[in-house]
């Protein structure tokens, strides 16, 4: 039997855990207040009620005092355990927020490390922690309001068609147009409009966070946001969508549910025109004019139950959205733990007929890959962009799983490894290594939080980080991004590099770590390598094919499938795609430029 799907505020609820309790005694106290507010109404129309009866000896009306002491305590009643109720609500839909974000980290922290490649870090700040404060609105006001005004319109309807079914009729003709335009303003087709709404949002959230980590390109050049198209274009989406939704869907729906909700009165006098002549003919004027004045003092009520069904309903629609946008990050992949995990034995790493292919691409980024890597060995991936030597190695620490074949770890596939015990035996150095803003102590420790101070200077200084040290104002202890402490793309990728010596795991992947090193920084690291890679077992990416001249094995990969493998020497001999590459480098390192005079 297919299960039947779960409606938002379930979802909500559900979120909540324990102070859903509170939510239930807050809308409990919302319908309770609600029906006080109509206590108020009621005492001013007796009191109009004795004042018509004794007219013109107003005097005579003898109960009008106690009717508006009674309306006071109502409405002083009414609005303290509203406010009670709204304290209920808050409390849980912080709580449910709080819980949303919670369980969204810990979804996201076991993901696999590639899942963060493929989504910026502001579509899945956007995605969870703007959303999560949008579904604060529903549970602290909305669901309130919504449950209150039920029972608000409920008693108004007993009440209306008490005394004189048609003047009710009249009444409620305009809370019926009022609806039906809110629901043809947000309903229906509408409700997908608001959705891509708020996927251009996102986009616009995603383009706007890639633009400002950009914007040192666009000074270097002197570009404007234009020279970022997709920055441009998400902009251009998200306004289109924002005009659209306000000019197009909202604008006649809204003015024809103010029109008639704040001016409900105007269908009342049609009806007592109407009905007057019968009353003089009948002699029940008097009860005519007490009725007329009771039905004239709730109508105004409709605009005010009105309006918080209105913006109840956009309360909703805006949670539906957001918890659609919780969905997708909730729905991320993560990697499953083996039920009996198994440790590796050594440091072997072999590739067995691996393919893997990303979600919606059409070609797989690897193809049939096979190799080895012994315990010791240092292993170079080269090839043309695109070839999947990055992809390779990011199987290897399980950033992603194979799609079929099987990376191995000492001999045991790393599907059947912990996640914590594979992470613990492979360091990495990427190209575009990240610091956090912390003391560079804490940088590097953080491979080893339990390491000590003396360990982390080691490894500092086989990192040749020593110069690094000597101009920060604090050493070690200096923390970085603020104060205006900050380092160069080389002597961040050296302070990496002590991270990876600290952790000190078996097998070391490097992701062409020298690539925006200075030639200065870049031999520092190269001495950095022999303190990291000395013993280990190594697999490295490179594009200048210098730094692999000395690696025990090259693997050659082009459009995802090993073409060539061998040693440097070796694959030369073969004078196939690595002897290429080989001889293009050359000639781009021989190039250079020359004077007119050496041109002749």
């Amino acid at each position: 039997m297919k299960q039947r799907k779960k409606g938002d505020v379930a979802i909500l609820l559900d979120y909540a855990g324990d102070h859903k309790r509170l939510t239930f005694l807050g809308l409990g106290l919302s319908a309770v207040s609600m029906l006080m507010s109509l206590a108020p109404y009621i005492c001013i129309w007796l009191a109009a009620r004795d004042l018509i009866a004794v007219a013109p000896n107003w005097t005579a009306a003898h109960s009008v005092a106690r009717y508006g002491w009674l309306a006071f305590a109502f409405a002083m009643g009414g609005i303290a355990i509203y406010f009670a109720g709204l304290m209920c609500t808050h409390l849980a839909a912080f709580r449910t927020a709080a819980n949303i974000r919670k369980r969204g980290v810990a979804h996201m922290m076991q993901a696999p490390l590639g899942y963060f490649d493929a989504n910026a870090s502001g579509l899945i700040r956007g995605r969870l922690d703007a959303a999560a404060a949008d579904t604060e609105t529903l549970l602290a006001h909305n669901l309130a309001d919504i449950v209150g005004t039920i029972v608000l319109f409920v008693a108004m309807l007993v009440l209306m068609f008490v005394f004189d079914w048609r003047m009710g009729a009249a009444c409620v003709l305009a809370a019926v147009i009022s609806v039906v335009a809110m629901f043809s303003m947000m309903g229906g087709k509408n409700a997908k409009i608001m959705a891509e709404y708020q996927a251009a949002l996102d986009r616009i959230s995603k383009a706007g966070t890639e633009y400002v980590r950009g914007i040192p390109v666009v000074k270097i050049f002197q570009q404007t946001v234009y020279s970022f198209k997709a920055f441009k274009e998400a902009i251009e989406e998200y306004s289109a969508k924002a005009e659209y939704w306000q000019s197009d869907v909202c604008r006649v729906p809204q003015s024809v549910n103010l029109t008639f909700t704040e001016g409900a009165f105007i269908f009342l006098v049609p009806a007592a025109l109407f009905l007057a002549p019968g009353a003089l003919a009948g002699g029940g004027f008097a009860g005519f004019v007490t009725n007329f004045a009771f039905y004239a003092v709730f109508s105004a009520i409709i605009s005010t139950a009105l309006a918080r069904i209105m913006f109840a309903t956009s309360g909703m629609m805006l949670a539906h959205t957001a918890l659609g946008r919780i969905g997708q990050v909730m729905d991320a992949p993560t990697l499953r733990a083996p039920a009996r995990p198994q440790m590796p034995r050594g440091n072997k790493v072999a590739f067995k007929d691996v393919s893997f292919a990303y979600d919606g691409a059409d070609m797989p980024a690897l193809s049939h890959v096979s190799f080895t890597v012994e315990p010791g060995q240092t292993v170079a991936l080269v090839g043309p962009s695109g070839g999947g030597k990055t992809t390779a190695a990011s199987l290897i620490p399980r950033f992603w799983d194979a799609t079929s074949g099987a990376v191995e770890v000492g001999g045991v596939d790393v599907k059947q490894i912990d996640p914590h015990a594979l992470m613990e035996q492979v360091a990495f150095v990427f190209q575009n290594s990240r610091l956090f803003k912390a003391s560079i102590l804490e940088n590097v420790r953080a491979a080893r939080p339990e390491a000590t101070r003396e360990q982390v200077l080691a490894a500092l200084k086989a990192a040749q980080c020593q110069d690094i040290l000597d101009k920060l104002p604090r050493g070690v202890d200096t923390r970085l991004g603020t104060e205006g402490t900050y380092l160069s793309g080389g002597e961040q990728q050296r302070v990496a590099l002590a991270r990876a010596i600290l952790k000190d795991a078996p097998i070391v992947v490097l992701d062409e770590a020298t690539a925006f090193a200075d030639p200065e920084n870049e031999a520092l690291i190269q001495k950095a390598f022999a303190a990291l890679t000395k013993g280990r077992t190594v697999i490295m990416i490179a594009h200048r094919l210098s730094t692999v001249v000395g690696a025990d094995k090259i693997i050659v990969l082009r459009e995802g499938r090993a073409v060539e493998q061998g040693t440097h020497e070796h694959l030369l001999a073969a004078n196939g795609l690595y002897a290429r590459m080989w001889a293009d480098y050359n000639r781009a390192v021989q190039w250079k430029i020359s004077s007119e005079k050496e041109a002749e």
